[in-house]
């Protein structure tokens, strides 16, 4: 690795130790410290290496525009040839040491590189296009007026998250998938226990926030795929309309995909499927009941649905970081990366650039235009962002007619981690009408 070409000794571009610290640490992620580090990098050292001991440097990437000029560029910045997600110097050899060289427990479009990244995203791509979603919104129409009447037999209470924003985008993957509506709790167990494997009170095994269990990990990810085989066994001998049974009999080159690959393609789909559009249902109601102003603005026409989302997910931003690793010898913002050097996208810092967002740090639904970069860009854009926006402004159309009013009924909180977060607790006092 050509470590000397590039100024990593260099003090002025070293990130401050506490902020360092803070981009590492699940509960910063957690309150607005997080923000605050990202607030005070994009002004005084917006493209910065962070050193913290246990993790090799990674630079942080926090300007919007820098942001993009990584992610289109997917032949200089990989996905696949280092972790893509944080992972301490431990964690990673430890993976290695699991999986016979290679930084992933699964491979699955997020670890790909060209060319196996554009053959696996075309397999499942038409099912997420527009013409084709919409063909389900009567079904998700349904869904959400079943969500809307949940949340209106609680009385005028509840914890937003539980009741609605976990269940209504789990249903409606799950029955794109074909997982039956019985094994739902299971899928949304298990994608807690992934996702949140940082968060004591979502992991499998309560921990310290900073510690990665990797055995409750691979634990999880075994689940998945002991699930998941069985399905797909099912559908290569009883092919059905649904995406299961895309997946099972794909093939790539003219051969079947992998059992591996298989498997990690229903994992992507059972989890990021649903649990970022829950964070950012739940993101738009916390807001909402924070903002009466912009309740009754959206109120007075329903037909501004599509900006309230629109903002939601900008200021939510489930999908904190993702890491990229140079494939050669570049420059970037003025600095010099080597082959090989780590890069860490910060999403939710490129959402509240002042360079890109007027009033960064406020919540507008009457945000246009809203340069919002949270599906991602380039290449790994989201799979299945149009389906997330259909979502979310479904269950917006149904709930915002009969909703007089919303407020916090108490505190709400983050999930803590430095990959994928978003409300855990969300509970609102409100009048249905």
């Amino acid at each position: 690795m050509a470590r000397a070409k590039t100024p990593m000794a260099n003090a002025d571009i070293e990130i401050p130790a506490d902020i360092a610290h803070a981009l590492v640490d699940p509960t910063a992620y957690a309150s607005e410290r997080i923000h605050e580090a990202y607030a005070w990098l994009r002004a005084n050292n917006p493209l910065g290496l962070a050193k913290v001991e246990g993790f090799d440097p990674f630079w942080v990437v926090t300007r919007h525009a820098d942001i993009l000029e990584v992610s289109r560029q997917n032949d200089l910045f990989h996905s696949g040839d280092r972790a893509t997600t944080l992972t301490s110097q431990a964690a990673d050899a430890k993976v290695r040491e699991m999986t016979g060289g290679s930084p992933h427990l699964v491979r699955s479009l997020v670890q790909m590189d060209a060319p196996d990244h554009p053959k696996y995203r075309a397999l499942t791509q038409a099912w997420f296009m527009p013409q084709n979603i919409r063909k389900l919104e009567d079904r998700i129409r349904q869904i959400a007026r079943a969500s809307v009447e949940r949340m209106a037999a609680t009385g005028g209470s509840c914890d937003f998250v539980r009741e609605v924003a976990l269940h209504y985008p789990l249903h409606v993957v799950m029955d794109i998938l074909g997982v039956p509506e019985a094994d739902e709790p299971r899928m949304l167990m298990l994608t807690q226990e992934l996702f949140g494997a940082a968060d004591p009170e979502l992991s499998r095994e309560a921990r310290q926030p900073q510690t990665q269990d990797l055995g409750a990990i691979q634990a999880v990810i075994a689940d998945f795929y002991n699930y998941f085989g069985k399905i797909s066994a099912d559908r290569r001998a009883h092919p059905a309309g649904d995406l299961a049974t895309v997946i099972a009999n794909s093939r790539i080159d003219g051969e079947p995909i992998s059992e591996f690959e298989a498997l990690s393609y229903y994992v992507i789909v059972a989890t990021a499927g649903h649990d970022t559009t829950s964070s950012t249902t739940a993101g738009a109601m916390w807001a909402l009941a924070q903002h009466p102003d912009q309740l009754a603005w959206v109120k007075a026409d329903l037909a501004r649905i599509p900006q309230l989302i629109e903002e939601a997910i900008r200021w939510t931003t489930p999908v904190k970081t993702f890491m990229r690793s140079a494939v050669e010898d570049t420059e970037l913002a003025g600095r010099r990366i080597a082959r090989g050097d780590w890069l860490m996208l910060c999403y939710a810092s490129g959402n509240r650039d002042e360079a890109v967002f007027d009033e960064p740090q406020r919540f507008r639904a009457e945000r246009t235009p809203n340069r919002q970069l949270a599906f991602g860009y380039g290449a790994h854009l989201c799979l299945g962002q149009h389906l997330a926006r259909m979502e979310m402004r479904i269950l917006y159309e149904e709930l915002l007619p009969r909703l007089k009013s919303v407020a916090l009924a108490g505190e709400g909180r983050m999930s803590l981690s430095t990959f994928v977060n978003g409300p855990k607790t969300l509970p609102i006092r409100f009048e249905m009408a």
